[in-house]
């Protein structure tokens, strides 16, 4: 049987035009695009990045991945989505997985081809790079993510902050990502460990609705939603030696 080849392309943090051209050739090629969104109801922000370039003879399916800790619904709902995904590739058409960033950062697209590997070890899948919010928040905001012989790390933002606190400690750069509801306990963190002067704050990157502040004092007090797809730089000591 010959199976179809599998493309996972990354679109970027938000501005249709941050698609790399290779991506954009691919997606307007593909006569089935794959997209996640995080339920029913929901609209695909990578579609929505990408629709200008999907051909409109294509077909495109759209893959519910929930935004739930429990495990046991999460690995049936990636199983869901693989086989979904394999029903087109046994028919030897090629399919195209968009996901937000890059497609091997923080992205669904993990849990599918591991899914995708387990029911067919052979699949052929080729994964396109994209641009990752860390890089579209540097350069919103002229941050060098990486001067010297600098570390760079990236962190993403956990319950107890304990991996956050390890990371300024190392010095260098360091990128919170994942920030959701903890932004004001972060907020607190970096003015604690006296950095907070040092940071900028960029959220939904390149989308209508972006958010850019390098004084970060003015975020307290702000609602939950304002952690959403957010992005914190933050240079954790000022002299490079």
């Amino acid at each position: 049987m010959r199976y179809g080849k599998l493309y996972g392309i990354g679109v970027g943090p938000g501005d249709p035009e941050l698609i790399t051209v290779k991506g954009a050739r691919v997606i307007s090629e593909c006569g089935h695009i794959f997209v996640p969104k995080a339920g029913p109801k929901t609209v695909s922000l990578a579609l929505e990045i990408s629709r200008s370039y999907i051909n409109e003879r294509a077909e495109v399916h759209e893959l519910v991945f929930p935004m739930t800790s429990d495990k046991a619904r999460l690995g049936s709902e990636w199983m869901a989505s693989a086989q979904s995904v394999m029903g087109i590739l046994r028919q030897g058409e090629d399919a195209c997985f968009l996901t937000l960033g890059d497609p091997l950062l923080y992205s669904t697209y993990i849990y599918l081809i591991r899914n995708l590997r387990a029911i067919e070890a052979g699949i052929d899948i080729i994964t396109i790079p994209g641009i990752m919010a860390l890089n579209a928040a540097a350069s919103l905001t002229g941050f060098p993510l990486g001067e010297g012989k600098e570390n760079v790390t990236v962190v993403p933002a956990a319950d107890d902050l304990g991996s956050v606190k390890d990371a300024l400690s190392s010095g260098g750069t360091v990128v919170l990502m994942k920030i959701g509801k903890r932004l004001e306990s972060l907020l607190a963190l970096l003015e604690a460990a006296g950095v907070i002067d040092d940071a900028v704050f960029v959220s939904r990157a390149g989308q209508k609705d972006q958010h850019i502040e390098t004084n970060l004092r003015k975020l307290k007090g702000a609602d939950d939603k304002a952690g959403y797809m957010s992005i914190i730089l933050v240079h954790s000591k000022k002299e490079i030696e």
